[in-house]
């Protein structure tokens, strides 16, 4: 039976891909490096380090750590700044109902995002104090597709991983959940993915309270 259900933060619950497009933008055009939205979307549910790396690729020189170190805070300066005017309008669609619906069935609810941002992503959502549990990028040593995050999760809120259900967006995270011996709903561009349990567009399209008690009980 599914007893928790763990959101990925963006791309499921809020869209922040366009303040990470414009970060790191800004950084690859103050060192000459070629960066694109195709690029940006390899970027998508990895750690800010090896986000780094993939923006590095076409660089005409090497960096020295210390250079990597002031690069990646220097686009997570730009970010926090552009994710800082976040309001509720910005929740994406059928995201707080979801969450809430679980929660009025006695499903527990967590978030589980590689984003070291997602306490202050979650303030100015204000949606804080919908998860019982949230784990993110600072609490962990390594990102998607490592299972850590959701691990984490599920032992914040004490429940088994396999009564786990993981809400993704991205193939790395489905990796990860599946990694943890849990079952994922693929969203977007992970809909598709072969080893999601079930696939949506969007929150909107699919009740996922109704969806979760029906297999409860078919369980049951």
């Amino acid at each position: 039976m599914i007893q928790a259900v763990i959101f990925d933060l963006d791309g499921v619950i809020v869209s922040t891909d366009e303040c990470h497009y414009q970060a790191w933008k800004a950084l690859a055009d103050r060192e000459g490096i070629p960066f694109s939205r195709q690029e940006n979307h390899r970027l998508r549910g990895v750690s800010r380090m090896e986000s780094l790396a993939i923006v590095l690729e076409k660089a005409k020189r090497s960096y020295t750590d210390d250079e990597k170190n002031n690069m990646a805070a220097y686009k997570n300066d730009l970010y926090v700044s552009l994710i800082n005017e976040l309001t509720p309008a910005d929740l994406l669609p059928g995201a707080q109902s979801a969450v809430l619906g679980l929660r009025k069935m006695g499903i527990k609810t967590a978030i589980g995002s590689s984003s070291k941002n997602a306490p202050a992503i979650l303030e100015h959502l204000e949606i804080t104090t919908l998860f019982d549990a949230v784990a993110d990028g600072n609490s962990i040593k390594r990102s998607k597709p490592a299972p850590d995050v959701f691990l984490l999760a599920a032992k914040m809120l004490n429940i088994p991983p396999e009564y786990c259900l993981v809400v993704e967006d991205a193939e790395a995270g489905v990796d990860a959940a599946i990694n943890a011996g849990m079952m994922c709903l693929g969203l977007g561009a992970a809909q598709k993915h072969p080893r999601t349990i079930l696939g949506a567009k969007d929150l909107s399209v699919l009740d996922l309270p109704a969806w979760v008690a029906l297999r409860n009980t078919e369980i049951n």
